[in-house]
């Protein structure tokens, strides 16, 4: 799983659906092989739904531009 390569003091760059979508199947299959301890194990949960709330805003935001699109025409 990548970590945020961020430096002290620099906004995080938004993350791309794409991006959110790969590392949250990396999060969910580290969570279901196990062999983490309990603290790592909530890392890993608090960062997937931190990526499944990306995913789905992601998600959102095209719906919105389809739905945009489909009533200009």
């Amino acid at each position: 799983m990548s970590e945020k390569s961020e430096k002290p003091g620099q906004p995080e760059q938004p993350i791309g659906y794409e991006q959110a979508r790969d590392e949250l199947v990396e999060v969910v299959r580290a969570l279901e092989t196990g062999g983490t301890d309990l603290e790592e194990s909530l890392r890993l949960w608090e960062r997937g739904e931190e990526l499944a709330r990306i995913c789905q805003t992601w998600l959102d935001g095209a719906r919105e531009r389809l739905d945009a699109a489909l009533d200009d025409d």
